[in-house]
């Protein structure tokens, strides 16, 4: 793969030149964005937010859904020279007010009310802590607070002319992520505008999308693989997205059907879904040639499953994180159906190295720690000793799992380091889980852990010692868990009461026997 010299905003300027009727993101309501709307969208956007003080080198906030005007903000801001931070949806005040503040972002844009949560009445809660944040933009909200913002007026009458576009620097700072840390604080992965093109050419490459495809995206625009894979690459190749504002397994038939959707790369239990519903009703959805699964554990026979469910479809697994956005492309071949099946993909212009706990090379099939190293990884965390903690002095990437390669060049996971749980493809911190629990007054020790989601993959369990042996229901539970702003996407689905908590000699819980038992127990269930 070469590197890029051209970034977001360039393509985009030349498509919509070139190609200005031409779609390039199908919408479900079926109002899909062409390439000359879209920039001139962005261009009086990027002239709005030049004129309001925004300068290149700022950062500017989205916590939209899947909407039109997440792509125009994303444009605008190359065009300015801005850094975008994507902030995932369903995160409250806890989480935003953290974001927001550690990002010192100057601008934040929201939805109104959207699935019957006040954003606004939110960032209104927050404001007071966040001098940084200078102006709050309300989408698609007919009517707002006076100091708020609104997205319609500033494209529809841009407060002034809209200056050059800022000089392409590949390596400059693009975006900022936040992913859930073990330590319960959320860390700022920094990638460039080159990481992220060669994160995208990776699965471009690989897979071989071209103009005859359309990538089916379920994932949050702000997350990793929705913005790399939905927004970015449907400019920067000639593959088109098609988005879901929220995923169901009826609508996506059918949306697959109407737009000849060919691809999808998203989370386990979406394609658990689709290939149940393709069962019960008797689809093959014969446009569909492949479905990257990651982020979840997957079950082997779902793979093999799909194959002999959907006509043409191809599903595999892959590997990859925030930090280091696939490293593993997965096997398409039908011939390597067993290793689609069983491993998590395999790894492609990644240099990845198995090493033990003191950071000695293992031979192959050995387990231990994965490190990786390659052109997509990020610059960096934004506090320095966290990226010293994470990459080291050779350039490779601690990702915190255990695993080992196969004599194919693929890597299989049976561990992890890390103490995440992955909740429908969501990374979830324990830790952060578990210092809002240790503030409940009946609560003396938590230890969070992971258990088994027929849906979802992963659950968030809590296993709980109380003061006077007391113990609640959930219900009993959510009153605090809502005053504690931690999104409930978060919260605990079931508690385990105990004595005490099995520790180790020096003095850490043994959350490997406590997820071994919780998944014990719930199999027992059935």
């Amino acid at each position: 793969m070469q590197l890029r010299e051209k970034n977001l905003a360039d393509y985009s300027w030349q498509k919509a030149l070139s190609s200005p009727d031409e779609t390039v993101i199908y919408l479900e309501n079926g109002q899909h964005i062409q390439y000359g709307s879209i920039f001139n969208e962005a261009m009086a956007l990027a002239a709005s937010l030049s004129a309001l003080g925004l300068k290149a080198g700022d950062v500017i906030s989205f916590q939209l859904p899947n909407w039109r005007e997440a792509v125009a903000i994303d444009i605008a801001a190359v065009w300015l020279g801005l850094i975008v931070n994507p902030v995932i949806p369903i995160y409250r005040d806890r989480e935003l007010a953290f974001i927001l503040a550690d990002s010192r972002s100057r601008c934040l844009f929201i939805p109104g009310l959207y699935r019957d949560y006040d954003f606004p009445a939110m960032v209104a809660r927050l404001l007071p802590q966040l001098p940084d944040l200078e102006m709050v933009v309300s989408v698609r909200q007919a009517e707002g607070s006076a100091d708020m913002l609104q997205y319609e007026d500033l494209i529809s009458s841009p407060r002034g002319p809209l200056p050059d576009k800022q000089p392409t620097d590949m390596n400059a700072v693009k975006v900022i992520m936040y992913t859930s840390g073990t330590t319960g604080r959320a860390k700022a992965v920094r990638h460039s505008h080159q990481s992220l093109a060669r994160a995208i050419d990776n699965g471009v490459d690989a897979w071989q999308l071209g103009s005859a495809d359309v990538m089916l995206m379920p994932s949050p625009v702000t997350h990793i693989t929705g913005f790399a894979n939905g927004i970015e690459q449907a400019f920067i190749s000639d593959c088109k997205t098609a988005f879901m504002e929220r995923w169901d397994v009826d609508k996506a038939v059918s949306y697959i059907e109407q737009i000849g959707a060919t691809a999808c790369i998203s989370a386990t239990p979406f394609l658990q879904e689709l290939v149940d519903k393709a069962k019960r009703d008797s689809l093959g959805l014969p446009s569909m040639r492949l479905f990257a699964c990651g982020g979840a554990s997957v079950p082997p026979n779902l793979i093999v499953d799909t194959h002999s469910t959907l006509t043409h479809c191809r599903a595999f697994r892959v590997y990859g994180c925030t930090e280091a956005p696939l490293i593993t492309v997965g096997f398409t071949a039908p011939e390597d159906e067993s290793l689609a099946a069983t491993t998590d993909g395999r790894i492609n212009n990644w240099d990845v190295l198995i090493v033990d706990d003191q950071g000695n090379p293992l031979p192959q099939g050995a387990d231990g720690e994965i490190l990786a190293k390659g052109p997509a990884m990020m610059l960096g965390y934004g506090e320095e000793y966290q990226t010293r903690d994470a990459i080291d002095a050779q350039g490779y990437f601690h990702t915190g799992d255990i695993g080992h390669i196969t004599p194919e060049g693929a890597i299989v996971i049976t561990d992890r380091k890390k103490d995440i749980i992955i909740r429908g493809g969501e990374n979830i911190s324990a830790r952060e889980i578990e210092d809002v629990l240790h503030q409940h007054q009946l609560i003396s020790e938590a230890a969070v852990v992971s258990m088994p989601h027929q849906r979802l993959g992963e659950g968030v369990c809590a296993f709980l010692v109380t003061r006077d042996s007391a113990q609640f229901t959930l219900s009993e539970l959510k009153p605090f868990l809502e005053r504690s702003g931690l999104a409930k996407q978060k919260w605990p689905q079931r508690l385990e009461f105990c004595s005490e908590l099995g520790k180790t000699a020096s003095g850490k819980v043994r959350k490997d026997v406590l997820r071994q038992q919780i998944k014990q127990t719930v199999q027992a269930e059935g």
